[in-house]
């Protein structure tokens, strides 16, 4: 459950922090008092787009900060465990993002910083927020396969799991073929200069790591005969008087003295002797190094060219030798596409016409088992409209199959198309819903839908903004004791301008715009039993509140006590 939000320079809200409870909330507030900023702070919680926009005038930055309090078992726990983020269900859940002026985003869960997209896959598991405009989502088909198939569950998981691992593959096999069947004549174009391309790079004879060898070998010619020169110079130096042999005459010297101060001269002598060793081994060292250097003028001239040729290479194929070779091995396998393109072809066919057979197996069972789910869900829409004041209205979930003239279509979710139909009237046909459904029919059967779906996504907070609109009457009453009783599943929010909505609440906040030093904020009440009443009797009466509306709002929050007793 949300218990706490904070929102600090977010539009025209200064500071709000507001604790929240179990149960139905509603919030009003006159119209322009700052009710949809809420909502706006609320959807940037949980990963919603944000916008420089949206700082308070004159501030640097608007954070927003909410705290849930959620059991162990609840799936945003493993959804954070995933991204490293290891939190502990007894301390609660705080999300807090923060929006600067220049629009950059910086969002934290439990203190720990997290990517917008990160956020926004653990938002999902937290909050739901439906608005006037997701009505729009039902003049969407493609939603409607979408609903259906998080409906159904397990039961049809995993089939489309399958499916969708089989048609990837006939997808991609599709694909080859297009582009081998739409670009032959460019291919053939194109054969010239593959081959030209490999001829010149396979003539090369690469080898991985051949250039920083040449290039080392080319370091050493070079300076060949700089090399002989220092060489043989150092090993005049030592090998003369003045080096091994003088050394070995030392050794010489304290060996005939040593038997008369043992313990001054041992030490000494032994470090000499171990010098004398050293020193005669670099000698001979130097002296196998001078010979060995060689001067070839002809090697260098063929190194430059070696590498002036690998140079040239790197320069049209990649910018190091393996690059070239994955280059090389691309364009090989490119040439033999072109140059076998019937065998090709008809490998590609038989695999396509193969993946296509196993993807409408399992699309038709994976059909079947959406048959079995579409009816289940209408007799639950039916069931959810009849509490809306909907009461003769019948609901038809339809699958259609996807064809091609004669031939099943393959797509990504399978090989149906469904359309949710109703008939609000007895006696009328099923027709789609955007064809005939009103906006306050549109309205309860959202609500039906998520009521459906509240006990199957885990979503412990739901939020309706302003859904009622075009409502009146008893449909309103309806409505509003249809969210009552969906409260009782997750915690639920409801904007709205209806009484009959705002009297079944459990909690009631009032949102007012306030000015001080000449300045507009926003502030957020939860109202008493007393305010209580004055906000139903504004909300009934427009701008004159009466001792007669005052009665009628006691009226009607007596009624929601003993409706949501009973």
């Amino acid at each position: 459950m949300l218990r706490e939000l904070s929102i600090r320079n977010l539009a025209v809200i200064e500071h709000v922090s507001v604790k929240f409870h179990d149960g139905f909330h509603v919030l009003t507030g006159e119209t322009g008092a700052g009710k949809s900023i809420l909502i706006d702070a609320l959807s940037l919680v949980v990963g919603g787009r944000g916008a420089s926009e949206m700082v308070r005038y004159g501030c640097d930055k608007a954070e927003i900060e909410a705290m849930f309090e959620l059991p162990a078992a609840h799936p945003v726990w493993y959804t954070l465990q995933s991204f490293g983020i290891h939190a502990s269900p007894e301390e609660g859940l705080v999300v807090r993002r923060e929006l600067s002026a220049q629009g950059k985003s910086i969002s934290r869960v439990n203190g720990h910083i997290v990517t917008l997209s990160m956020l926004r896959e653990a938002g999902e598991c937290l909050v739901n927020i439906h608005g006037q405009h997701e009505h729009q989502s039902l003049l969407r088909t493609e939603k409607h396969l979408e609903w259906l198939d998080s409906y159904a569950g397990d039961s049809v998981a995993a089939s489309v799991d399958a499916y969708r691992t089989v048609y990837r593959e006939y997808d991609k096999v599709r694909i080859q073929l297009r582009d081998i069947e739409d670009t032959s004549r460019q291919n053939m174009q194109m054969l010239d200069l593959y081959r030209f391309q490999i001829e010149e790079i396979a003539s090369a004879r690469l080898k991985a790591g051949e250039d920083e060898s040449l290039a080392e070998e080319k370091q050493k010619l070079m300076y060949a005969v700089k090399r002989r020169d220092s060489a043989s110079e150092a090993y005049s130096l030592l090998h003369g008087g003045k080096g091994v042999d003088a050394i070995g005459r030392a050794v010489s010297r304290i060996s005939d003295i040593r038997d008369y101060d043992p313990a001054a001269l041992d030490p000494l002598l032994e470090q000499l002797q171990s010098a004398f060793y050293q020193l005669e081994d670099a000698v001979y060292q130097l002296r196998d190094y001078r010979d060995n250097v060689d001067s070839d003028p002809e090697r260098l001239a063929d190194i430059d060219d070696r590498l002036d040729m690998i140079n040239s290479l790197k320069r049209k194929y990649g910018e190091t030798i393996p690059d070239i070779l994955t280059y090389l091995s691309s364009i090989q396998s490119e040439a033999d596409k072109i140059e076998n393109r019937d065998e090709h072809l008809a490998r590609l066919q038989v695999q396509r016409d193969r993946l296509f057979a196993e993807a409408l197996i399992i699309g038709k069972q994976l059909s079947d088992l959406r048959r079995t789910a579409a009816d289940k869900l209408a007799t639950a829409i039916e069931s959810e409209l009849r509490g809306l004041q909907m009461d003769r209205t019948k609901f038809y979930v339809q699958l259609q199959q996807s064809q091609d003239g004669e031939h099943y279509k393959l797509h990504a979710n399978g090989i149906d198309e469904a359309a949710f139909l109703f008939a609000p009237n007895p006696g009328e046909p099923m027709k789609p819903i955007s064809k005939i459904a009103s906006g306050g029919e549109m309205s309860r059967i959202m609500l039906a839908l998520k009521t459906i779906f509240a006990s199957i996504d885990e979503v412990p907070v739901l939020i309706f903004d302003e859904v009622d609109t075009g409502v009146s009457g008893r449909a309103a009453q309806a409505i509003a004791e249809k969210m009552s009783r969906l409260s009782s599943q997750c915690q639920v929010f409801s904007i709205t301008h209806l009484p009959q909505v705002a009297c079944m609440a459990d909690h009631h906040y009032e949102i007012k715009k306030i000015i001080v030093a000449d300045r507009t904020s926003t502030k957020v009440t939860e109202m008493s039993s007393t305010t209580r009443i004055e906000e139903l009797a504004r909300m009934l009466g427009g701008v004159e509140v009466t001792e007669k509306t005052r009665h009628h709002a006691q009226e009607m929050l007596d009624l929601a006590v003993r409706q949501k007793g009973a």
